[in-house]
């Protein structure tokens, strides 16, 4: 049973698997941290001057806080519209990130292919110098076996 397990990750997809996952958890990280800290600063400012971590709605209480970090912070309900937006908004970036590498991916694969189609074709065609090799070759081979009479 530990061979059969040892084998299975072993496996190359397996492995591929943990690298991706890894990588895609940092590159989360990264991602949240460029829309939380590069983008949304910005375009708040642009709004007009718009926390948007401070967007949302108090459920209940609401005169008791006087922004939306205070009552997250005291444990009360709240809809955070702006921790909503900055999720959507880090979706969408990891989302272009993915498709570009699988574009980038698939063509390269398409490329590959397309390679791999050309080169029999033109490998198919015998050089001239093999070419007249090949005659002598079957033309000596034609004069050492005996002629029937």
């Amino acid at each position: 049973m530990l061979k059969d397990f040892r084998d299975f990750i072993n496996r190359g997809n397996v492995v591929d698997l943990a690298v991706a996952v890894i990588i895609g958890g940092a590159f989360g990280q990264v991602t949240a941290a460029l829309v939380n800290q590069v983008v949304m600063p910005p375009l708040g400012l642009l709004i007009g001057g718009v926390d948007f971590s401070e967007i949302g709605f108090i459920l209940r209480d609401a005169g008791s806080y006087d922004t939306i970090s205070e009552a997250i912070a005291a444990g009360a309900p709240v809809i955070q519209l702006g921790a909503f937006l900055n999720t959507v908004i880090n979706f969408v970036i990891i989302a272009l990130v993915v498709f570009l590498v699988v574009r980038g991916y698939n063509r390269t694969i398409e490329r590959f292919k397309r390679e791999e189609v050309a080169v029999p074709a033109s490998s198919a065609a015998v050089p001239a110098d093999v070419a007249l090799l090949t005659e002598i070759r079957d033309l000596l081979a034609a004069q050492r076996s005996p002629q029937p009479d």
